[in-house]
């Protein structure tokens, strides 16, 4: 157990990460699930508690807070008619499927393999974040029938393996077959719902060592860090919304990618034991 001094830093460490990522999420339209899923890594890797289960307990909370921020997000877009509830509908059940064998697969896995996973896949999407361009297509609609019972399980597995929600995935895959930006976006938060729900009801049955817990943990949830940082994200991600209104969020976009492929990197040199 920590003492209280380190506990109250690492609090405070954890309400800037919320807030962070809440404007993030705002502002440049991705999951706060790609920064908190490392944030927390270090955060509970400092507090003392590391194990063979330290990434299920970081997935697990992040995907708890996605709850929260997508359904806040959802209903907000929804309000503005940019959701595209035909996709969202026809795409569910697969990404629910999905998200259910990802939940199995990540609670059977170590810690440093589901770091070794989380750091490709980080890679993968911050080279398309810096490199990608808005004219890519594979095509003019969006998939259907096999094609779409193929890709709809792969998003929902890869989310849950990475702890995030819709957006890292979602939206890319939505703008490559011709969904507008702001749609996608939309939609996809409704994605992050369908995902996150499902993997957290099986996460909170998901036990964890208690030598290797923090202090209120169900499940491979910290309630702590949820609280903490659904506080932060709801009051910061209106503002991440209104500075991508104000600005160009294009070049800081690139900053991002840079940043996120570095941490990437760094998970996966963490998972290799380099």
């Amino acid at each position: 157990m920590p003492d209280t001094m380190l506990l109250l830093q690492m609090s405070g460490l954890i309400l800037v990460i919320g807030a962070f990522a809440g404007v993030l999420a705002g502002l440049l339209g991705v999951g706060g699930g790609i920064v908190l899923v490392p944030a927390y890594f270090y955060a509970f890797s400092a507090l003392g508690y590391g194990g063979p289960q330290l990434m299920q307990m970081c997935l697990a909370t992040s995907l708890a807070t996605i709850i929260v921020t997508s359904v806040r997000s959802v209903l907000s877009h929804n309000r503005k008619g940019a959701v595209d509830w035909d996709i969202l509908r026809s795409w569910a059940p697969g990404i629910v499927i999905g998200a259910v064998l990802g939940m199995f697969v990540a609670a059977s896995l170590r810690s440093t393999q589901l770091q070794a996973i989380f750091g490709i896949l980080g890679i993968i999407v911050g080279l398309y974040m810096g490199l990608g361009r808005a004219h890519w297509r594979l095509g003019a609609t969006m998939p259907t029938g096999v094609t779409r019972a193929a890709m709809s399980p792969g998003l929902g597995f890869l989310s849950v393996l990475m702890g995030i929600g819709g957006g890292s995935f979602g939206v890319p895959v939505m703008s490559l077959f011709g969904v507008p930006i702001h749609r996608a976006v939309a939609t996809a938060a409704g994605f992050g719902v369908i995902i996150a729900v499902p993997s957290v009801l099986g996460f909170l049955f998901y036990q964890i060592d208690p030598a290797s817990r923090p202090p209120l943990t169900l499940g491979a949830v910290n309630l702590v860090a949820f609280g903490l940082t659904i506080a932060m994200t709801l009051l910061t991600a209106p503002l991440g919304v209104r500075l991508a209104h104000a600005m160009n969020p294009g070049p800081l976009k690139k900053v991002f990618a840079v940043f996120l492929t570095l941490v990437a990197l760094n998970m996966l040199r963490k998972a290799l034991g380099w």
